[in-house]
């Protein structure tokens, strides 16, 4: 096998993904599609850069290794599966990483509850972590994988919601989170425009 050592980096994927989405949101806001105008529209696009720089932090760049570029270490060397027994100071810095996730998913999507924001930080966590395995078994690189960084995950999450209800206890910011709410999706077959939650 040809020795190959290369680097996907971010901007060439998620570069052309988030101008492509500034585009969609310009037009559809140009055109006032419900739920794409003003603090909507903002809203959509803080989710998608943060969506990008989530990607930017934990996937890109994948770098591409094989022959003696290789990292040899076996792949279950490469994953702790032993919650908490090794936790260091990256814990922190997953913990901030999902805050703003707990944050935006109710903008996004209603009803939010404690229960689903957890599941779905989880989910979230889970896939960085599941593309951060096959990235090394496909591609041979130094990407390593860690329990604890679900349990961080998660718990950025839950700590984002309950900045979010906390927010909402104060009149003048649960009037501003109620505007940027994104509309509820209207029935299928309804003409109705979507009423904002």
């Amino acid at each position: 096998m040809n020795d190959i050592d290369f680097e996907i980096g971010a901007e060439l994927v998620l570069g052309p993904l988030l101008a492509a989405f500034c585009v969609l949101t310009a037009v559809r806001a140009a055109r006032r599609h419900p739920g794409w105008t003003g603090g909507h529209a903002l809203v959509r696009l803080a989710a998608a850069f943060y969506t990008a720089a989530v990607l930017s932090l934990t996937i890109f760049p994948v770098a591409i290794t094989y022959g003696r570029y290789a990292n040899q270490t076996p792949w279950y060397e490469m994953v702790n599966f032993i919650p908490l027994l090794t936790v260091d100071l990256s814990f922190v810095p997953n913990v901030v990483m999902l805050v703003p996730l707990g944050f935006l998913i109710p903008l996004m999507s209603a009803p939010s509850s404690l229960k689903r924001i957890a599941g779905l930080a989880f989910l979230a966590s889970l896939a960085i972590e599941t593309a951060q395995l096959l990235s090394y078994l496909l591609f041979n690189n130094g990407r390593s994988v860690d329990v604890n960084d679900l349990i961080a995950n998660t718990l950025g999450g839950v700590l984002g919601y309950l900045a979010f209800r906390l927010a909402a206890r104060v009149p003048s910011l649960d009037a501003l989170l109620r505007r940027l709410t994104l509309p509820a999706p209207a029935p299928a077959g309804s003409r109705e425009e979507p009423a904002v939650l």
